[in-house]
């Protein structure tokens, strides 16, 4: 970018700057940690998005299972306004008013004694992981050192919890990895109950394994976990991150499971798009770290924590938590009886709205192929564990943006049934968007390419 002739850097910024960029841009100036699809998004609106040459897609993607209240919705726009105005950010050095609010808030509702904010699933997990490892430490000395996960499992990228979690391929080529952490079947308990010990010091799942594959844990295999937890006097962990903050039908999954665990992470829709997330704990366990052990600069910032209490205001009251649950059965049914029709899908699970249908092995090596083709034709859908389309729409979807997002799913899924039947490839076909421009109401056509 060159200044005009004749002016100066304060003259030059006194006027918006507008910068014209397309997706070609990120290939020059991105790390390119990330293959981003084609399309270059500007705005959202509840359930939708539109791009920069105006196209309209129906969103089931939810900025993978963060905007829990749509796109830019209405009461973080409002929150980060009115705290913005106030107070952004100030050190750990100090604290303020709307961190402490949603602390008490977030405690008060699950009955847990102690928070420690950050800013991501990751370093929800780093911070539970560094902790369980703490806790052993003092209470029972430096043996008392394993942590099991499973595999499957994705608890972050930072070097410990991508150590942790139970997939290779994204540890693989970092050097040496983080002692004394075993990997076992997931939902395995006879596997299980071989391994776990007194020198075990923590364990960590997932209550459905999101990016492994949509796969839920058995009920009766995390309660068996739980008993064998506090008889081994280790902690047990489990990452929310994913199912927390109202994505499951309950505020937590693990409400639905029986059983409760010593640490919880969450993050991802707890302040609706803002970067936050945090630990929840006892004050027995919260004790281990003490100032200084553990910290994030950005971790409890006013601004997100601004926006994280007004989210958590909406998304844990028992009509909305009802309102999840009964939109994640009207989707299930949805899918379900898209697939008696088409038989592409192996398995449709899931809990609330984060959901997961498999593809039959015949078309597994396809799902690139699939979640482009529904992109193209106005759909946003996720994939997890190279077998399965992944949805995770925001928690207010209304009934009829789910009706029509499944039926563009099944346009698109349509010559792929086809195939199976005449074991063919299905035919290089672009399936017809059901929208062209925002102000276009897209229901109808839906369902008339369904």
């Amino acid at each position: 970018m060159k200044l005009p002739t004749n002016t100066t850097w304060p003259d030059f910024f006194d006027e918006d700057i507008v910068m014209t960029v397309t997706r070609a841009d990120y290939d020059h100036v991105m790390i390119p940690c990330y293959h981003p699809a084609d399309p270059v998004f500007v705005r959202g609106k509840k359930s939708r998005l539109w791009d920069s040459e105006g196209r309209e897609y129906v969103d089931f993607g939810g900025g993978i299972a963060v905007n829990s209240l749509g796109n830019a919705p209405k009461v973080v726009r409002k929150a980060l306004k009115k705290q913005s105005k106030k107070l952004c950010h100030l050190s750990n050095l100090f604290t303020n008013e709307a961190t402490l609010t949603l602390a008490k808030h977030l405690t008060s509702l699950t009955g847990f004694d102690r928070v420690f904010f950050t800013n991501s699933g990751a370093e929800s997990n780093e911070a539970a992981l560094k902790l369980a490892r703490r806790t052993a430490y003092d209470d029972f000395g430096e043996a008392k050192d394993e942590i099991i996960s499973f595999t499957h499992s994705f608890h972050g990228r930072t070097f410990f919890t991508v150590s942790v979690g139970g997939q290779d391929k994204y540890s693989k080529g970092f050097g040496p990895r983080p002692g004394a952490i075993t990997h076992l079947p997931f939902n395995d308990i006879a596997a299980f109950e071989k391994q776990i010990s007194d020198k075990t010091c923590a364990v960590i799942f997932e209550p459905v394994q999101g990016e492994g594959g949509v796969l839920p844990v058995d009920p009766a295999f995390a309660k068996r976990v739980r008993e064998l937890c506090t008889k081994h006097h280790a902690l047990l962990i489990l990452d929310e991150v994913q199912t927390g903050c109202a994505r499951s039908g309950t505020f937590f999954a693990y409400e639905q499971l029986g059983i409760r665990p010593d640490i919880v992470s969450t993050a991802k829709g707890l302040a609706g798009g803002v970067p936050i997330g945090c630990i929840l704990t006892s004050d027995k366990i919260a004790q281990h770290f003490g100032a200084g052990t553990h910290g994030s600069t950005f971790g409890g910032n006013a601004l997100a924590c601004a926006v994280g209490e007004a989210v958590l205001s909406k998304i844990s009251t028992p009509k909305f938590l009802a309102k999840v649950k009964a939109r994640g059965s009207f989707m299930m049914a949805a899918l379900k009886a898209l697939n008696t029709e088409l038989k592409v899908f192996s398995d449709v699970r899931g809990m609330g709205l984060l959901l997961g249908c498999e593809l039959v092995p015949a078309l597994r090596d396809k799902l690139g192929e699939i979640q482009t083709a529904c992109l193209k034709a106005g759909l946003i859908v996720l994939t997890a564990g190279g077998t399965t389309i992944r949805l995770a729409p925001p928690l207010n979807i209304k009934e009829d943006d789910i009706t029509e997002g499944v039926a563009i799913l099944k346009a698109v899924l349509t010559p792929y049934a086809a195939a199976l039947k005449t074991k063919k490839a299905p035919a290089k076909k672009t399936v017809k968007r059901v929208a062209k421009k925002p102000a276009v109401k897209t229901a109808a056509a839906a369902k008339a390419t369904a």
